[in-house]
């Protein structure tokens, strides 16, 4: 239906006319558009015009603040929430960074910390201010020092060992290494346990297709890639034809049924045995590691992994201990209340993503009713059939 609308000011009230509808021709009388401006006005009528220079709770702006690398104190926190109050701000979403500034004397979490932050939240509630706090230092989104690298995001990764068939395989094959991550090398105090985090979840064989089809670009940052070239010359089609894609050949395919999984002949250290089959055959060694997503801008003793999305343990153990130490600090309070800490905030997902958790097979089955194992290969670029 094609309809538009016109505008034009009269007496300080808005009149529109409507053009015919596709609905047999009806035209929209002016009565009924008058009827419909009266109901929708009504509500503004008996506002009192207060309200616009003294606006409610719900229609306050509210700001970000910043604790900065522990350098707070009660007289400033008292100082900041006594001039927003007085700006007729309704709330603030806080959280702890660390931009560039000299740390304070007030460390992340520590107790002094802590009375500091249940001071924030009882002068808030005494200026009728609400508090949001981010779900984790820095900006990022859920973590910190206390998520140990198995309660990290994890990703699949994949070693490559190439045989040939009608012999005994004995050998180590090499471990699959994590990935760099997305949004920059790993702080050097997290090196060491992001380096060290692997756990093997797959070895399968398969035989090496004759045609060698690779997408060599599986990089996991995004789920839409928009180009940035559409001002330039060629042609975009809305719908892309089949023919505008080459064929792939047969002998590229990996054939589902022809997968050997190996997994339980795995040693601890890396070594399989393994009589191959006549023919070549490719080997992937499949494992998890963490990401490295961590928590950004957090001061040093804010430093952490990003927790697990997929695991809702590891979610519960951080929210434990960072949201549940400092819900039992301030203690009690009413649910039903409307000043001081009332919300938790995610300001920015900058952790890229992940694929992997200790779980995913047997949650991918109950969710989607077949097995993934035999797909893996897909993770390293290639066709499964």
């Amino acid at each position: 239906m094609s309809r538009s609308l016109n505008s034009s000011r009269e007496n300080g009230f808005a009149t529109i006319t409507g053009r015919p509808s596709c609905f047999g021709g009806t035209w929209l009388k002016r009565g009924a558009l008058a009827l419909l401006l009266a109901i929708s006005l009504q509500g503004w009528a008996g506002e009192p015009a207060d309200d616009f220079r003294n606006p409610p709770v719900s229609a306050r702006p509210w700001v970000y603040w910043f604790f900065m690398d522990g350098n707070i104190s009660r007289e400033g926190i008292t100082a900041d929430l006594e001039a927003m109050q007085q700006a007729g701000i309704g709330g603030v979403i806080l959280m702890e960074v660390d931009v560039g500034i000299p740390p304070g004397p007030v460390k992340f979490m520590s107790e002094p910390w802590r009375g500091l932050f249940k001071h924030a939240v009882t002068e808030a509630e005494r200026l009728g201010l609400q508090i949001t706090l981010n779900a984790g230092p820095g900006w990022t989104g859920s973590g910190g020092p206390w998520v140990k690298p198995e309660q990290s995001m994890q990703h699949i990764v994949a070693g490559e060992t190439s045989v040939t068939g009608g012999q005994h395989f004995d050998a180590i094959l090499p471990q699959p290494q994590p990935r760099p991550p997305f949004f920059g090398p790993v702080p050097k105090e997290m090196e060491a346990s992001w380096a060290d985090f692997y756990r093997d979840v797959a070895v399968l064989a398969f035989p090496s297709p004759e045609a060698e089809h690779r997408i060599v670009d599986l990089d996991d940052k995004a789920l839409y890639v928009r180009a940035p070239y559409s001002s330039q010359p060629g042609v975009k089609p809305y719908l892309p034809a089949p023919a505008q894609y080459p064929a792939l050949p047969a002998d590229a395919v990996i054939t589902r049924d022809r997968i050997v999984e190996l997994t339980d002949r795995l040693q601890p250290d890396g070594r399989l045995a393994w009589d191959v089959p006549a023919g070549r055959w490719t080997i992937l060694r499949f494992g998890r590691v963490s990401t490295g997503a961590n928590t950004r801008p957090a001061p040093q003793p804010a430093l952490g992994f990003e927790s697990d999305k997929f695991d809702p343990a590891a979610l519960d153990a951080h929210f434990d201990v960072f949201i549940g130490t400092l819900l039992r600090e301030i203690g009690p309070r009413p649910n039903n209340r409307t000043a001081g800490w009332t919300m938790l905030h995610i300001d920015s997902w900058e952790m890229g993503a992940q694929n992997w958790t200790a779980k995913f097979r047997d949650e991918f089955q109950r969710r989607r009713g077949y097995d993934p194992l035999p797909y893996l290969p897909a993770m390293t670029g290639r066709i499964v059939e």
